[in-house]
C-alpha cells in the first residue's frame, strides 16, 4: 500500500470514529417510533396505525433539524453530571429554579448602574419567547432579552436593559424541553388537531428516546474525555443495526399513564446515567483486547462500505452489556407510548376515530404517508 493510500484509509478511519452520528441512528428511532404505536390501547390504536409510515418516517427529524435549526442541538442532552453526581439531588428539576440556579439576570438601570435578580425576588415574566432564549446553547455566555418580555413591572421605569448570563443550555434541557413539548402535544389531542398530533408525537418519541440513551447524560458525550471517540455512533447505531432486528424482542406491552411526568422523566435520564460506566468501561476493556485491524474494518451500512466497528468486535461489545442496549430500545418504546397515551388522557380522551376520519387535513397527511410508503417499499 502506498503512503497516499495508507493516508487516505486513515483518514476515513479517523472521520467514521470521530463524528457523532445521530441519537440511536435513523434505524433506532424509526423502529422505536413505529413499535410504540403497538403499546396504545384501542380507541388510539386506529389514528396512530393509520399513520404508522409517517410517525416511523418522521422519527428523524429532530436530528435532520440539527443541521439547519441552531436552538435544536441543546434539545437532545443534558449533560448532568456537568452539575452533580448520582443521584442528582442538586439539580433542579423545574426549569425556572435551573434558569437562576445556573444563570442570572442582570439589570442595567437609567444611570447605567448594575443589579441582579435574585431567585427570592424573582418577578421575571419567563414567556415562550424568553424560554427560546434560555434553551439556546448560541447564547450559553450572555444575551440581551427583550425588555419588554422580561421586565417586571415595577421595574419598568428604571431599568434600560436586560441581560441573562447563560450556563444552563450549555448543557443540555433535554427534560425540561420535553415536559414544554408534552404540553404542546396536549394542547394538540384538546383542539383535535390531527395534523399536529401526528407532527409532535413523531417529535417527542424522538426526545424520549435520546433520554433513555447514556451518552446523552455526560460530559462525556463521544468519548472525548476518556480518549474513546466514536463510542457514540458505536453504541447508538452500530450495535442495534447489527443485532436489533435478529435478536432484539420490540414487543414491550402496553402503555401506561404517567402520573407524575416530571419525576418519570428526570428517574430516566438517571437510570441512563447509571449505564454509564458500563458502555466506557467494556468497550476500554476490548480496545485492549483486539488488536487496531480487528477493531475497524470496511464493512456495508446504510447501502454504503466503509470504515466501521468490525462485526465480531461489535458483537464482543455487546455482548459484554448482557442486553442492556436492547433494555434501553424497549424501555424507550414503552415511554414513547406511555407519553403518547398520557397526553391523550389529559386532553380528555378526545375521540380518535372521529379525528381520523372527520379532519380537512386528513387528506394531506395520507398523501405524506403514502409518498413515504412508497419509497420504503422502492
Amino acid at each position: 500500500m502506498t503512503m497516499i493510500n495508507s493516508i487516505i484509509v486513515l483518514f476515513s478511519i479517523s472521520i467514521i470514529i470521530n463524528t457523532n452520528t445521530p441519537d440511536w441512528g435513523f434505524f433506532g428511532h424509526r423502529k422505536i417510533n413505529r413499535y410504540a404505536v403497538f403499546t396504545l390501547p384501542e380507541d388510539m390504536l386506529g389514528f396512530y396505525k393509520k399513520h404508522i409510515e409517517f410517525l416511523t418516517a418522521h422519527a428523524v427529524d429532530p436530528d435532520k433539524r440539527r443541521y439547519a435549526l441552531k436552538t435544536e442541538a441543546t434539545r437532545h442532552y443534558i449533560d448532568i453530571d456537568a452539575w452533580d453526581t448520582m443521584p442528582f439531588n442538586k439539580v433542579p428539576r423545574e426549569f425556572e429554579e435551573a434558569v437562576f440556579k445556573y444563570g442570572s439576570f442582570i439589570f442595567l438601570d437609567r444611570n447605567k448602574d448594575t443589579f441582579e435578580l435574585k431567585q427570592a425576588e424573582q418577578e421575571l415574566r419567563i414567556s415562550p419567547e424568553i424560554r427560546d432564549f434560555i434553551m439556546d446553547d448560541r447564547y450559553s455566555n450572555e444575551v440581551h432579552l427583550p425588555l419588554e418580555l422580561s421586565c417586571p413591572d415595577k421595574l419598568d421605569e428604571q431599568v434600560s436593559a436586560v441581560i441573562f448570563r447563560n450556563r444552563l443550555a450549555e448543557n443540555g434541557v433535554l427534560p425540561f424541553f420535553l415536559e414544554e413539548f408534552y404540553n404542546r402535544l396536549v394542547r394538540s389531542f384538546d383542539s383535535n388537531n390531527a395534523k399536529a398530533i401526528l407532527k409532535i408525537s413523531a417529535d417527542i418519541g424522538h426526545y424520549i428516546a435520546d433520554a433513555h440513551v447514556p451518552l446523552h447524560t455526560t460530559l462525556n458525550y463521544n468519548g472525548e474525555l476518556t480518549d474513546q471517540k466514536g463510542i457514540h455512533a458505536f453504541w447508538e447505531s452500530r450495535l442495534p443495526e447489527l443485532f436489533a432486528e435478529k435478536e432484539y424482542d420490540f414487543m414491550v406491552g402496553k402503555a401506561e399513564y404517567i402520573s407524575d411526568l416530571r419525576s418519570y422523566i428526570w428517574t430516566t435520564i438517571t437510570e441512563s446515567h447509571a449505564c454509564l460506566e458500563s458502555v466506557l468501561q467494556n468497550e476500554m476493556n476490548l480496545r485492549e483486547q483486539y488488536p487496531r485491524d480487528q477493531q475497524i474494518c470496511y464493512d456495508e451500512r446504510n447501502d454504503v462500505t466503509g470504515p466501521v466497528q468490525c462485526r465480531a468486535f461489535s458483537k464482543a461489545y455487546h455482548d459484554s452489556m448482557d442486553g442492556m442496549v436492547e433494555r434501553r430500545m424497549r424501555k424507550s418504546i414503552h415511554a414513547v407510548g406511555s407519553i403518547w397515551y398520557s397526553a391523550w388522557i389529559d386532553a380528555g380522551q378526545p375521540e380518535m376515530d372521529k379525528l381520523s376520519h372527520n379532519r380537512a387535513e386528513e387528506k394531506n397527511i395520507n398523501k405524506v404517508s403514502n409518498l413515504i410508503n412508497e419509497t420504503h417499499h422502492q
